[in-house]
Formats: C-alpha cells, sequence, structure tokens
C-alpha cells in the first residue's frame, strides 16, 4: 500500500530551511524539508501547511506544487510512498524547532546533497529553478542505495 506524504521547502534570501531529521525517525541523521503523512480527508495542500506549522511554527500561504515523487523499496510494482513536493516563500511566524529535529537556514548554492537522502540531488536542483517534475526512484532493501531512477521535468 502506498502511503502519501507531502515535502515543502521554505526559501526565503537565496537560503532554504532544512531540518536534521532526528536519528530515531525514518530518514535520521538526514537534512529534508518539513512533511509527513497526509491524513485522511487532507489535500496534499493543505496536508504541507500543517506540516510545515507542526515541524517549524511557521504559517505558510501561497504552496508552489513542484510534482510528485515515488518511492519504491525493493522490486515492488507500487511505489511505497508517494510525496506531493512544494516549495514557499510566503510564510509568517517564529521559526521553532520540534520533536522532528533542528532546523538551518542553508544558502542555496551550499545544500548539503551528500547529508541526504540520494535521490535529492536529482531533483532539487529543478525545484530550485522553480520547476515542474515527476520522479521514481528504485531504492535497494531498507531503501539504502538507489538502483534505478526515471526523472521528468518541465522545460
Amino acid at each position: 500500500m502506498t502511503t502519501p506524504t507531502t515535502l515543502c521547502y521554505m526559501r526565503k534570501s537565496g537560503r532554504v530551511l532544512l531540518q536534521l531529521k532526528n536519528p530515531e525517525l525514518f530518514g535520521g541523521g538526514r537534512w529534508n524539508g518539513p512533511g509527513g503523512k497526509i491524513r485522511p480527508g487532507e489535500s496534499p495542500e493543505q496536508a504541507a501547511i500543517r506540516e510545515v506549522f507542526e515541524e517549524t511554527g511557521l504559517k505558510v500561504r501561497n504552496l508552489k506544487a513542484h510534482g510528485t515523487l515515488e518511492f519504491y523499496n525493493g522490486k515492488k510494482k507500487a511505489p511505497d510512498v508517494l510525496v506531493h513536493v512544494f516549495s514557499a516563500s510566503d510564510f509568517s511566524g517564529r521559526l521553532k524547532h520540534s520533536k522532528e529535529g533542528p532546523l538551518e537556514w542553508v544558502p542555496e548554492k551550499e545544500i548539503p546533497y551528500g547529508e541526504m537522502w540520494e535521490d535529492d540531488k536529482f531533483w532539487m536542483p529543478l525545484l530550485l529553478e522553480g520547476k515542474r517534475f515527476h520522479g521514481k526512484f528504485w531504492f535497494g532493501k531498507d531503501f539504502d542505495r538507489i538502483v534505478k531512477r526515471e526523472m521528468v521535468a518541465e522545460k
């Protein structure tokens, strides 16, 4: 069964807000954007707004939808996770850390791809260019390494 989730990157003044996932959580020790599971009855946009607020204290407006990412663990036919990817530069509130992990504004030219999920280096530059995309990533057992990938981006 596919788990629908969201991911939202906050941007301001040439920087992007990244979160270092707590080691005990899925993706622990990696930098990522705020996001999480879509609840029943929520749209991807509603879930992204809720997750950003829960994890950062920021109230986001005017989300930009960039597309979707499908993640497969092993040789399954259906994706394990479907991620709706957003960005936003219109937000308010005071930044606060959550149990998900500490937050840091990172210059967009210094994004630590080597400390993120392996797939990020393929689609994150597209997000930073404001493009829409769709990606499929097949990982080996336990999401250890990418064994196959497909990326389609708008021109």
